[in-house]
């Protein structure tokens, strides 16, 4: 099985894609270390700040040393300079809020995953072209479960995972698991602004063994 099999395989079976971005290097740690212990494996951080790079270097050091069996991928690439950029950094796999094609035949050429994100009909179908195996609905807040119960039919066998709005709640997440999605992105709802900026871990841990436990029971 490749890695990118592997890679997806875990998405899958976790249910869940936590991903945040935060300028503090040891704050970045600290959460990684923290979602790992509440039994995160796959994670991703988000290019979304000038500190994502040397950030990115530095969990991947700490997942090397520490969580050799955590997948680490990076978020809101849309270019093909990021994508090299954090492909030679040693990204597990790389995320996307859109469809670049440029990203896409970077990552296929190396057998990487990539994940990007699509809002219409269209952007899936082009998406597809591009072999996209797991496609992010985003923003799912705005879409909602009924856009993915309306076009899964559209195309049978595409996995899909809403990013935007999905929350720590149990009937939150059954709606979406319903409507076919396979797994779910978890941002702000998960990783807020006062567990990043307060340093509340411990509720961290605790949101996180909660939002897993929710997932299995949802799927």
């Amino acid at each position: 099985m490749s890695n990118k099999h592997k890679i997806l395989d875990a998405i899958l079976e976790q249910g869940m894609l936590p991903l945040f971005y935060q300028d503090s290097e040891s704050g970045s740690v600290e959460i990684l270390r923290t979602l790992y212990k509440a039994g995160v494996r796959v994670f991703e951080y988000t290019n979304r700040g000038k500190s994502a790079l040397p950030n990115f270097k530095k969990l991947k050091e700490i997942r090397d040393a520490e969580m050799p069996d955590l997948y680490l991928g990076i978020g809101t690439i849309k270019t093909p300079a990021d994508a090299n950029a954090f492909i030679e950094a040693g990204t597990d796999f790389i995320v996307a809020p859109i469809v670049n094609p440029a990203v896409a035949e970077i990552a296929n050429k190396i057998g990487m995953l990539w994940i990007p994100g699509c809002m219409t009909p269209t952007e899936i179908s082009v998406a597809q072209e591009h072999k996209a195996m797991l496609i992010k609905i985003f923003p799912a807040n705005i879409l909602g479960p009924e856009f993915i119960s309306s076009i899964k039919d559209l195309f049978a066998g595409q996995l899909f995972m809403p990013t935007g709005g999905v929350e720590i709640n149990a009937d939150n997440l059954k709606t979406w698991f319903k409507s076919g999605v396979c797994a779910v992105g978890m941002g702000s709802k998960l990783i807020s602004k006062d567990v990043m900026s307060k340093g509340l871990y411990e509720e961290l841990f605790d949101n996180t063994k909660l939002a897993l436990d929710l997932i299995q029971q949802s799927k």
